[in-house]
């Protein structure tokens, strides 16, 4: 998917580094990980949500509100103070009396979950990034790869909530909007249908639901876990009369030729067999639709010293991407950095001429 931050203008590093410039920048990366970890922590136990909500507390009040221990509801504290991520109202106070605080403005980061510069979302997909990591050194061993359902829960509600901002403001109002004869067509009668691949928990289905009251969705998904979870964001967003999640394999030939619109968004490059699935997707809508696939932007071409956007993906690629692609066999083996000219053959392969 389209990363549209302020990462996209850093420009590459032109020159190797020293050995001690790496030493420090590995000392740093090391600060980092920690304190992403300790974000996870507050993110689970609700330790942002209840000081935005109940105001500055104790360790001792937090940790009433949250249901956690007070000794470690203070450590958890004192290290968000000293990252900078808490204010701390008395910090001279003794340990037990220091009131600690979300300043003004950090709910955007850590509590709101539509929000486009959600930060807590990370750290969860960190979590699950990281949890199959004996799995994953055995995968390199044997050339094997690592299921999608071994990442657990951590992995695919952080994919969803780093994602849902996006899907949320950009789905529908900007990438559709872009298409204006789509947009048409969904907004038309006889009710337009369209059928979200790999939807995971449901947020792109939810995101064109709202806009588009008309149309039907169907997701489709073939992890379990992922569909009962889209299935009760739906309830939840009571668009249940609407959109339907599926455990279903959507190259069923039942299915071809019954949609208007076929999306699939940041799934593509887990896929072992894309034309496959590209064919599947071209099948559904038929000759007057429209397919939109959604997808990690990456330079077309590789070069050492990339920006923070490519190391951010080559990073998922290495201890997700792949190994998830890696599964079924054969593969294709494209893993996350998916650069355009792979991508246009595997459309062209899959039949599509324009």
């Amino acid at each position: 998917m389209e990363k549209e931050t302020a990462l996209t203008a850093i420009a590459p590093r032109s020159a190797m580094a020293t050995p001690e410039e790496i030493t420090g920048r590995i000392f740093s990366s090391l600060i980092d990980a920690m304190e992403i970890f300790c974000i996870y922590v507050g993110d689970q136990l609700g330790f942002y949500r209840a000081l935005h909500e109940g105001g500055p507390a104790t360790a001792g009040e937090l940790a009433a509100r949250a249901g956690t221990n007070e000794r470690y509801t203070r450590e958890w504290l004192e290290q968000q103070a000293v990252a900078g991520y808490l204010a701390v109202d008395n910090p001279d106070a003794a340990a037990g009396e220091r009131r600690f605080r979300l300043p003004e403005g950090y709910e955007a980061v850590f509590v709101d979950p539509e929000s486009v510069i959600g930060g807590a979302p990370m750290a969860q997909i960190l979590a699950g990034t990281v949890a199959p990591v004996s799995q994953l050194l055995e995968a390199f061993r044997s050339g094997d790869g690592v299921p999608y359902a071994d990442y657990g829960r951590d992995l695919h509600e952080g994919q969803a909530r780093v994602n849902r901002p996006a899907l949320t403001h950009l789905l529908a109002q900007e990438w559709i909007a872009a298409m204006p004869d789509v947009d048409a067509r969904l907004r038309a009668e006889p009710p337009a249908r369209i059928a979200d691949i790999g939807m995971g928990q449901g947020w792109s289905s939810i995101a064109l639901a709202r806009p588009y009251p008309k149309a039907r969705v169907d997701g489709f998904d073939l992890d379990e876990a992922s569909v009962a979870a889209a299935r009760e964001n739906v309830r939840a967003a009571g668009v249940s009369d609407r959109v339907t999640m599926h455990a279903r394999d959507a190259g069923d030939p039942d299915l071809a030729g019954q949609y208007d619109f076929a999306l699939a968004v940041e799934c593509v490059h887990d896929m072992a067999d894309p034309v496959a699935v590209l064919g599947a997707m071209r099948r559904l809508v038929g000759p007057g639709g429209t397919v939109l696939i959604v997808d990690e932007r990456v330079p077309d071409t590789f070069a050492p010293n990339g920006d923070d956007v490519e190391r951010m993906m080559y990073g998922f690629s290495v201890l997700h991407c792949l190994p998830v692609g890696m599964v079924d066999k054969p593969s294709v083996e494209t893993g996350t950095v998916m650069r355009r000219p792979t991508f246009r053959r595997y459309a062209e392969e899959a039949g599509f001429k324009q």
